[in-house]
């Protein structure tokens, strides 16, 4: 009797030990089951996913690789890794193995579908702040300056894309003026040789209904007046390797100079009050002063933090990360391209750079998804044609079809992002498509706002996957459909010259654009001229 009892109790304890070893260490390895499938991580890795027994892939949470990152991940059979700090983690051979040097990792199992895991993550780990952004972000376009004008941001030019805008009877919206209309980095006020009046250009702006937002960054030219100011008050991230010391007053300062992709430049440190208080004065008296209502806030890469100092030592890169994106909190029309654990707040993220290629465009969908699955539901699928300037240098290397295609892929996205103007690189036909797809998200407006408020409520992504509502149907891999809201289906285009597609038709009765109706679950093919976005509500 004994003997078969030891053996019972022995395996009792290694089960609880093995568990409680999974909830509490920094290390443990799981193995997938059949059919298990898993998001999160990384949103660039968005088109890798989901995760499954064949994945071969391997990330570290210290680098977010341009984008948002969120230590956790969850699987569609209801299981979920979560750590206050960055992990390491890699599918290979069948098995998940996650390791974090800095805080425990906690895992479990809730319910069995990727709806009910999301749910109780986000309650638990980052619940949803009830806020959202600027509703003028959901309910109209936004229009870049980056691609028409680059690193010559001038006055005259803008004036002339917004009216560019109106004339070709594009909704106004949102107007983000990029890079270099300030003075230098860290000196925020409008760059005098470029800018003759910038109050009475914004008054022009906003009375052709735009809003207005402006690019703006942590960091700071060496050697300018704002970088010995700062340099005095302890406010920019110190250089541990340098040996020799510049005195500034009474204080003892050296600062860092970073590499990032416009050169080198010194580094806010918003660990420290004083730093973090003046740069809200800096954005705050372009809000007060010119009328500015929000700002795209760009890099703020964990990768620039690495080899510097702060003033609150115990923080690791991605805390400063962190701490740049809490600074958008204050103005609810914002942007970000780089986050860490910013889950549920009302921030706007967009997904990073793509190229004007046909491969990145495949990306968008499923970057999307992977954002909302992270806990970043108010989300913008890069600008339409590709955000990557080099992309359109020469009119020779773009394509009308991808233009319009992209378009379409934004139009029942939560936000849409034009930059490349399209009546200067199409054809009237193909800027009559982009049109209509501009329109079409206006049109949508008062409903996609309607599914960022609840979005804000509930912290559930506004885009999902089939898998979110169809769990047995094995419908976790698709790429090029999506669901916004609870109701609408949406199947763009992603191939060249594709004229017609395959549509997964999820179980109910499907009314489409073209008042078709169609009944699943069912696969059929439909016609897609370039004309089409095909779209379908559930009736039932």
């Amino acid at each position: 009797m004994i003997t078969t009892i030891r053996p019972i109790l022995l395996a009792y304890w290694l089960f609880f030990l093995f568990l409680g070893r999974g909830v509490n260490a920094r290390e443990t390895h799981l193995e997938l089951l059949p059919g298990e499938y898993w998001w999160g991580g990384l949103s660039v890795d968005g088109i890798e996913m989901p995760y499954d027994r064949s994945s071969q892939i391997e990330r570290d949470l210290m680098d977010n690789r341009g984008n948002q990152s969120q230590p956790l991940l969850i699987s569609s059979k209801g299981r979920y890794i979560w750590c206050e700090q960055p992990f390491t983690y890699k599918f290979v051979d069948g098995y998940l193995s996650i390791r974090s040097d800095y805080a425990n990792i906690d895992h479990g199992q809730v319910g069995e579908s990727l709806r009910e895991v999301f749910a109780f993550v986000s309650k638990k780990y980052f619940p949803s702040s009830g806020r959202l952004p600027e509703a003028i972000l959901f309910t109209a376009p936004q229009y870049n300056t980056w691609i028409e004008l680059m690193y010559d941001q001038n006055e005259s030019d803008i004036l002339k894309y917004a009216s560019s805008i109106l004339k070709h009877d594009f909704p106004p919206g949102v107007i983000m003026i990029d890079d270099n209309w300030q003075q230098d980095y860290g000196n925020w006020k409008f760059a005098a040789e470029r800018f003759s009046d910038p109050k009475r250009m914004i008054e022009i702006l906003k009375g052709q209904g735009f809003k207005i937002m402006l690019w703006v960054c942590p960091f700071v030219s060496p050697d300018s007046d704002n970088f010995r100011f700062l340099s005095r008050n302890n406010a920019l991230h110190l250089d541990p390797n340098r040996k020799d010391e510049l005195k500034w007053g009474n204080a003892y300062h050296q600062a860092a100079v970073v590499d990032w992709w416009n050169g080198s430049s010194a580094l806010l440190d918003l660990s420290s009050a004083f730093a973090k208080n003046w740069f809200y004065q800096q954005l705050d008296k372009l809000v007060n002063e010119y009328d500015v209502d929000g700002f795209k806030l760009d890099a703020g890469d964990s990768q620039y933090y690495r080899n510097v100092e702060a003033e609150q030592t115990h923080l690791i890169p991605v805390d400063h990360t962190m701490l740049f994106a809490s600074i958008g909190l204050r103005y609810p029309l914002n942007e970000y391209r780089a986050c860490w654990k910013m889950g549920g707040q009302a921030l706007v993220q967009r997904l990073r750079d793509k190229s004007h290629s046909w491969e990145d465009l495949k990306e968008l969908i499923p970057g999307i998804i992977a954002q909302g699955l992270m806990g970043y539901a108010f989300t913008c699928p890069d600008m339409i044609g590709g955000g990557e300037f080099q992309s359109f240098l020469s009119a020779e290397t773009i394509d009308p079809e991808l233009i319009v295609r992209s378009a379409q892929v934004h139009a029942l996205m939560p936000m849409m992002q034009f930059s490349v103007a399209p009546w200067r690189v199409l054809d009237n036909r193909h800027l009559s498509f982009c049109q209509k797809m501009a329109q079409l998200h206006s049109d949508f407006g008062a409903q996609i706002l309607e599914i960022a408020e609840k979005s804000a409520q509930t912290g559930e992504p506004m885009i999902k996957p089939l898998a979110w509502f169809w769990p047995e149907y094995s419908y976790e891999t698709i790429h090029d459909q999506f669901i916004l809201g609870e109701d609408l289906m949406v199947a763009p285009v992603l191939v060249q010259g594709a004229r017609s597609r395959k549509i997964i038709v999820p179980p109910g009765k499907w009314k489409g654009d073209d008042d078709s109706i169609l009944v699943g679950p069912a696969v059929t093919t439909i016609e897609v001229p370039l004309e089409r976005l095909p779209y379908f509500k559930k009736m039932d």
